[in-house]
């Protein structure tokens, strides 16, 4: 049973591993690949809908979450080969938007006020952490599943008061990554580390998990934020006055693009960016290489500063002045040749350094304030520790039956050949590293070029090959898979 968890928490995040890999990268995809067709996918958005932090963990709130799992799939498979983003489009219709914000400040909530109590709780020893991690992943789907939509407008403007929400929750992930750069150096894990032994799957091996699950929500809510901006001439004042005022983001982006989190000298003092889930050892030729992050802040920067509505609405008081100044010290040439749009960014830098802006323009707002961060907290005040106990009960605590059908509705949900098609690069030969068409019958791992090439690795691919067949035949006939 505890082989069993292991196995199913791995393969989700092998498979959360290949959704993020795919967003970054254009991938052409046969028109074929598809998790759901349009009627099904209005179903499913049909049915969506919020629940209490009580209800999370139960069946009905599993089911949901698989709905947004294919939903989140199918999103990224039309986005990245330029199809009918169906998924958008009845999201927006059908005015889920607001669900979905709910769904994910649920969470938020629940892994900081909830979760902690329930890996205190003496009687919590669950025999698999499998449940639990779905819910933790949960908050991680549901903002992949907002970046991917966001970057158009209708989104932004269907969230309607909720975008007051949205921007308070990327706020908060926003100063959550500044601070963990500050407090820890930087030293965030690769996502897909398991740290688990293999025939143990602890809450310590979860709660490892989720510092990197929430180092990536951060990243993703960093990429929200960006297209809120990109849109701020249709979402509302009171959004405006939160990103300005509120909040006044600019200067916290100014600390993101001082503190760089997502770059750090490791041990060996070589550089490393955190692209695709890992550290990646950065060439000495492409230290200066602006990565995606990079292009987002500055991008919000832009259109947080150069708006003239915005020009009008910010206070350039003399600490904000001195804070957006300190951007001229990363306004180099190569920087400018690699986003030509920051020349103007560095042109207003330049004449905010040598003149005063007129004072924010001052008039009479009846402010929207967000409430579902609130609401949930003040429904909810006193009672973690209750709805933690309830939870080791009824939610995570599942029987051998129960985890057997979360596996097969998992098989099902998670489509192998369709998350194939979403890996950047094409597989190599095991053997020569030449593009890869065929691959191991047997343990379905390695892949090769030719039949000569597999000859060839065998006697180096034979113990491997043993391992992966013996475990998944083991799988299997746990499972009662039929193959």
């Amino acid at each position: 049973m505890r082989l069993l968890s292991v196995t199913m928490a791995i393969a989700l995040v092998y498979v959360y591993v290949l959704l993020e890999a795919a967003e970054i990268l254009f991938v052409m995809m046969d028109s074929s690949a598809s998790v759901l067709f349009p009627g099904e996918a209005e179903g499913y958005i049909q049915s969506l809908e919020t629940y209490s932090l009580k209800e999370i963990g139960s069946t009905r709130w599993f089911m949901q979450h698989e709905y947004i799992e294919k939903l989140n799939m199918q999103a990224i498979l039309n986005a990245t080969a330029m199809q009918d983003e169906f998924v958008k489009e009845q999201l927006v219709s059908f005015g889920k938007i607001p669900t979905l914000i709910h769904g994910m400040i649920s969470i938020e909530i629940w892994k900081q006020k909830v979760f902690p109590i329930l890996c205190q709780l003496h009687d919590f020893n669950p025999k698999s952490t499998f449940p639990l991690y779905m819910v933790i992943h949960h908050e991680a789907s549901i903002i992949n599943l907002l970046e991917t939509i966001m970057f158009h407008q209708e989104p932004c403007e269907a969230a309607e008061d909720s975008i007051l929400d949205l921007i308070d929750y990327c706020h908060r992930k926003l100063i959550l990554l500044a601070g963990r750069n500050a407090s820890d150096g930087g030293t965030v894990p690769d996502r897909v580390t398991y740290t688990g032994d293999a025939c143990h799957s602890s809450v310590q091996d979860l709660q490892n998990q989720n510092v990197a699950i929430e180092f990536e929500i951060s990243l993703k809510a960093l990429s929200v934020l960006r297209y809120i901006t990109d849109h701020v001439d249709s979402v509302n004042l009171s959004a405006l006055h939160r990103l300005l005022s509120t909040h006044n983001l600019p200067c916290v982006l100014v600390r993101l693009v001082e503190c760089c989190p997502w770059s750090h000298i490791n041990k060996a003092g070589q550089m490393e960016k955190y692209i695709d889930g890992r550290w990646c050892p950065i060439p000495r030729e492409d230290q200066l290489k602006m990565t995606k992050l990079d292009g987002q802040v500055w991008i919000a920067l832009c259109n947080l500063l150069l708006r003239l509505e915005c020009q009008r609405k910010y206070d350039f008081n003399s600490f904000n002045k001195s804070q957006l100044l300190r951007l001229r010290g990363f306004l180099t040439e190569v920087l400018i040749d690699q986003l030509p749009s920051l020349s103007e960014l560095q042109r207003f830098l330049s004449h905010l350094a040598v003149v005063d802006p007129a004072p924010p323009q001052k008039g009479l707002i009846l402010e929207q304030i967000p409430e579902m961060w609130s609401n949930i907290m003040n429904k909810n005040a006193g009672k973690w520790k209750a709805i933690a106990k309830v939870q080791v009960k009824q939610a995570f605590a599942p029987s051998e039956d129960d985890l057997r059908r979360q596996a097969h509705r998992l098989a099902q949900t998670y489509n192998l050949d369709v998350i194939e098609r979403l890996i950047p690069e094409k597989p190599k030969c095991g053997f020569c590293g030449v593009e890869a068409v065929k691959r191991c019958s047997r343990c379905q791992s390695e892949w090769y070029c030719r039949r000569e090439c597999q000859v060839k690795h065998w006697p180096k691919h034979r113990t491997a090959c043993q391992l992966m067949a013996e475990a998944t035949e083991k799988l299997q006939k746990t499972l009662n898979i039929k193959t």
